[in-house]
């Protein structure tokens, strides 16, 4: 542990070699690229990025034992919790993406933001004390609870792998691009820099770290959205219909700005895509964060606290969006010689902090969009971890003999592989929306995670059988219908026509989850199933009280 702690304390020396190593790149470039970059946004930046790794070399330092690595030592409280699953849900794709897609489709922009707060209530009411009850460190705990672990541990980490690994995708095109702007390198370095950043937070803080990093970052976006939403409804008066009609007279789109249609194109896909509040309850990271309270009565706070922040937040965020479309209009700076917006889809919100507050605000609020990056992608890179070295290498590999040791030497492995895949995968998908990237994880996670863990918790049915078969049918064809969709076949593979004509599969693939995973159940009659079935009345009862959690 001494060890560890001087390491951690050479952190900021080992993220200033790194980025003394890149100074040729940036030197490198045209002087008339150099003279763009904005002193004032940089070095409030810097400030920002410093005081979170300064959290984590204080983290690494109480990190004792697996509890600590995992959970942060069950000592954070209802409101603690609640804001860093706030910060942990408020992410790049919410405040950079959603932003981005009120400012070019108007009135789907607002969907994605009602659809992503209403998440929060279904864990709450679902999920939250349940969870607390069940579990030691992950949901994985809570769906092999009274089946037989090795199989269902290792089809329900492979599932909570592929949904963080996807959900990855869009933090770290967010964080490329932010750092790409601001700093004026290129996109494979400034997403190089995010990969070696997130694996020093987790592999060295753990959820301690990354839950602080959370709650600061959660504090400090919502002063920072706060504060725009405020600006911008004081230009009207505090007149929303003014807001409203003006943007009607700019966007290009007239009144059809406030109207469905300029994301969703039929009902089969909103309707898909409103089913993603079930993915939102599926999410392995945010599910994480119950384990880190003392008992279900913290759980339930937490997640109360959180629906109310989240929902605040996007209120703003669609303030924000409408804003950007008045305020960025005809002001030449923020868009290139061709008439785009200078960045790409995702940077309507940070030019509007330039406008509504100069250099500084600017460097206030880019600082706190890459602190959010950064504390969503270390809770995913811990959930991550924590599926390869507790589900699969202690509770599998090891049948639960693992030493604390060796667990922890193959998270932080873990977090390095991820790492290096999270670069390669944001560089692949760089030019897509972060919100639509991150819905794609969101529908998996809909598909896979929520029907098991509804059925583990409520249904006396669910046998092993059901579990694996179905869930890797239901897996299978999740990311087939996702693949074969328009955003990937035809945006990413260049094909003329899409498979499936549908942005979003869960309309198919949420139905068909449940159905085949009690198919497989129910036709099970092995002795194995019959034991599994008996057993489903004490895990009621300790899900429902807490006794023996």
């Amino acid at each position: 542990m001494k060890r560890l702690s001087v390491i951690a304390s050479k952190i900021p020396k080992i993220v200033f070699f790194f980025l003394t190593a890149l100074s040729p790149l940036v030197h490198a470039q045209d002087q008339s690229e150099l003279s763009s970059i904005n002193i004032a946004a940089v070095s409030m930046f810097f400030l920002i990025v410093l005081g979170t790794l300064l959290i984590t070399w204080w983290a690494a330092r109480k990190i004792k034992n697996r509890t600590d690595y995992y959970a942060a030592g069950r000592d954070i409280s209802g409101l603690q919790n609640g804001l860093a699953i706030a910060g942990d849900y408020m992410s790049a794709g919410s405040f950079l993406g959603m932003s981005g897609l009120v400012y070019f489709t108007g009135y789907d922009g607002l969907v994605f933001c009602i659809v992503s707060a209403m998440g929060m209530p279904v864990i709450l009411f679902l999920f939250a004390e349940r969870l607390r009850n069940l579990g030691e460190y992950t949901f994985v705990d809570v769906v092999s609870y009274r089946l037989s672990h090795t199989p269902v541990r290792v089809f329900a980490s492979c599932c909570s792998l592929v949904v963080v690994i996807v959900y990855l995708i869009g933090q770290m095109v967010g964080a490329g691009k932010l750092i790409q702007v601001l700093f004026e390198i290129p996109y494979l370095y400034a997403i190089t820099l995010i990969g070696i950043l997130m694996g020093v937070y987790v592999a060295f803080g753990g959820m301690l770290a990354t839950t602080w990093v959370q709650i600061v970052k959660a504090v400090l976006i919502l002063l920072g959205v706060s504060y725009m939403a405020i600006v911008v409804l004081a230009l009207f008066d505090f007149n929303f219909e003014t807001l409203l009609t003006r943007v009607i007279e700019i966007h290009k789109a007239g009144e059809s700005v406030l109207l469905p249609g300029g994301f969703f194109h039929d009902p089969i896909s909103i309707i898909s895509f409103c089913l993603l509040i079930f993915g939102v309850a599926g999410l392995p990271h945010v599910l994480m964060r119950f384990f880190t309270v003392a008992d279900e009565r913290e759980a339930r706070k937490s997640m109360f606290y959180a629906t109310g922040f989240v929902a605040y937040f996007y209120v703003l965020i669609f303030i924000i969006g409408m804003g950007a479309i008045v305020v960025l209009a005809g002001n030449s700076i923020y868009f290139d010689e061709t008439g785009h917006l200078i960045g790409g889809v995702n940077m309507p919100a940070i030019h509007l902090a330039h406008a509504l507050g100069g250099d500084y605000f600017l460097g206030f609020i880019s600082a706190v969009a890459f602190a959010t990056i950064l504390a969503v992608v270390a809770g995913l890179t811990i959930s991550a971890a924590s599926s390869v070295s507790h589900d699969l290498y202690a509770n599998v590999i090891c049948k639960g003999e693992a030493s604390e040791k060796t667990e922890l030497l193959i998270s932080r492995i873990t977090v390095i592989a991820v790492g290096v895949i999270a670069v390669i995968l944001g560089t692949l998908f760089q030019y897509e929306n972060i919100a639509f990237l991150n819905s794609f994880a969101i529908s998996i996670a809909a598909s896979t995670s929520f029907p098991l863990l509804v059925m583990a918790i409520f249904w006396q049915g669910l046998t092993t059988r059901g579990v694996v078969i179905g869930g890797i049918l239901s897996l299978i064809l999740t990311l087939a219908l996702l693949i074969t969709s328009p955003a990937v076949w035809v945006n990413i593979f260049s094909y003329e026509t899409a498979l499936f004509p549908y942005a979003f599969p869960t309309l198919f693939t949420l139905p068909f989850a449940f159905f085949i995973i009690w198919l497989f159940s129910v036709t099970d009659k092995s002795s194995q199933a019959e034991l599994e079935r008996a057993a489903f009345k004490s895990q009621f009862i300790r899900s429902e009280t807490g006794l023996g959690a």
